[in-house]
C-alpha cells in the first residue's frame, strides 16, 4: 500500500537533487561527467561513480584527494562508491552536514555500464532516512549513436535504461552518419516518447537540459511538471498525451508506453488498492510509472512515482494549475498493454464503489 500522501507543508523544498546517469558500456558517460564538471553552475556538484579511475578526471582539476573522495579545483565533489550507494549517499550527507565536504547542492550518480538502474531508484524510495534528504530530479541515459542500435538489440540492460529515462543524450553523434543518428532517435521516440531527447556535440550538452527535470516544491504547478511528465510536447490537439506507442515487430516490441487520463477524482484508498493489485500481479514489469493524480480532498495534484514494485512517498501539490484537473499517469512497461492496465483500474474503481 502507498503511504498516504504529505501533509501540506512544502516536503520537497531544501532536499537535495540527484540525478542517476546510466548508459549502456561506452555510451559516453565519462565524456558527460567530465562537461558537467565544467560548467560553472555545477561547482557545488557531488558525483558519485562506481570506479574513480574510470572517470579520467584531468589532473589539473584535482585539489585535494583521499582514499574515497577527490575535491576538484572547480569546486566539485566526486566520491567513489566504497561499499554500496546508501552508505555513500549517508556518509556524504553526515559529512557535508559537519562542514568536513563542500555544502554541495546536488548529486549525480554514475552506474556502471551493465546496471540495471531501477535498484539505484528504489535506494532513494525505500531508505527513510535518504528520502528526508535527497529527492530523485531525473533519470539520464546516455545511447551511443555508432552501437547505440545494436546495444537495444542484443542487450536487454541498454533497452532497460532507455525506458525509464526521463532525459536522452544522443552520443558519437560526430562519428556516426547521420541517417543512423536519425533512425535511433526515431527508436528511442518510439520507446519512450515521455523522455527529452538531445544530441551531444563533440560530447557537449546544454547543462540545463539535465536539471531541475522532476519537481522541486509543493509549490509546482502542474504546467511546470509538463516538463517532467511530457517533455517532448508531443499530444493530440485537445491536449492530452500520446498513447500507447509500441513498435510492433522490433526487438523493442515488449516495451510499451503510455499515459492514462482519468475523469474523476480518486479517493486515495481506491488509487492506492488499485497500484497494490497492479504491483503485486505486474511488478517487475513496470519499468517506470509518473504523474499527477487528483485525489479527493486535497488542495492539489498528489505527485507519484515508482519503478517496478517500489514507489515514492507521494507528495501533494498546494494547487491545482487552470481547470483541466484531470488525473494522468506515465506508463513505461514491459510486455503488459495499456489495456490491460486501464482494466485493472476500472476493476478496482468498481469494486470500491459498490463497498465490495
Amino acid at each position: 500500500m502507498i503511504p498516504s500522501p504529505a501533509p501540506t507543508r512544502d516536503s520537497l523544498a531544501g532536499k537535495l537533487p540527484v540525478s542517476l546517469i546510466t548508459g549502456f558500456l561506452g555510451s559516453g558517460k565519462t565524456t558527460l561527467l567530465k562537461h558537467l564538471l565544467r560548467d560553472p553552475g555545477m561547482n557545488r556538484a557531488a558525483v558519485i561513480i562506481n570506479e574513480f579511475g574510470e572517470v579520467g578526471i584531468d589532473h589539473e582539476l584535482v585539489a585535494s584527494s583521499s582514499e574515497s573522495m577527490t575535491l576538484l579545483s572547480n569546486g566539485c565533489l566526486c566520491c567513489t562508491v566504497r561499499t554500496d550507494l546508501q552508505e555513500t549517499l549517508r556518509e556524504l550527507f553526515i559529512k557535508r552536514r559537519a562542514g568536513e565536504v563542500i555544502d554541495f547542492d546536488r548529486v549525480f550518480v554514475e552506474t556502471t555500464g551493465l546496471a540495471d538502474p531501477v535498484p539505484v531508484l528504489h535506494t532513494l524510495q525505500t531508505d527513510g532516512m535518504l528520502g528526508a534528504q535527497y529527492r530523485l530530479d531525473c533519470v539520464v541515459t546516455v545511447v551511443d549513436a555508432v552501437n547505440g542500435g545494436l546495444n537495444l538489440d542484443n542487450a536487454p540492460e541498454a533497452a532497460k535504461q532507455a525506458a525509464v529515462a526521463d532525459r536522452i543524450v544522443i552520443t558519437k553523434s560526430d562519428i556516426a552518419l547521420p541517417a543512423a543518428v536519425a533512425a535511433l532517435e526515431a527508436r528511442l521516440a518510439q520507446m519512450n516518447p515521455y523522455a527529452a531527447r538531445t544530441v551531444a556535440v563533440n560530447g557537449e550538452v546544454d547543462v540545463a537540459f539535465l536539471r531541475d527535470v522532476g519537481p522541486r516544491s509543493t509549490r509546482a504547478t502542474t504546467r511546470d511538471l509538463d516538463r517532467w511528465l511530457a517533455p517532448s510536447g508531443e499530444g493530440h490537439p485537445d491536449g492530452t498525451y500520446l498513447g500507447e506507442r509500441v513498435r510492433a515487430g522490433t526487438h523493442d516490441a515488449s516495451i510499451r508506453s503510455f499515459c492514462l487520463w482519468f475523469e474523476k477524482p480518486f479517493t486515495w484508498d481506491t488509487f492506492s488498492a488499485a497500484v497494490q493489485v497492479l504491483t503485486s500481479l505486474r511488478g517487475p514489469d513496470l519499468l517506470r510509472v509518473k504523474g499527477l493524480v487528483n485525489v479527493a480532498g486535497e488542495p492539489g495534484p498528489v505527485v507519484v512515482q515508482g519503478a517496478q514494485h517500489v514507489f515514492h512517498p507521494p507528495v501533494t501539490l498546494e494547487a491545482w494549475s487552470g481547470e483541466d484537473r484531470r488525473s494522468r499517469l506515465v506508463f513505461i512497461t514491459r510486455n503488459l498493454s495499456r489495456e490491460s492496465v486501464e482494466a485493472l483500474f476500472a476493476a478496482v474503481g468498481t469494486l470500491a464503489a459498490t463497498g465490495a
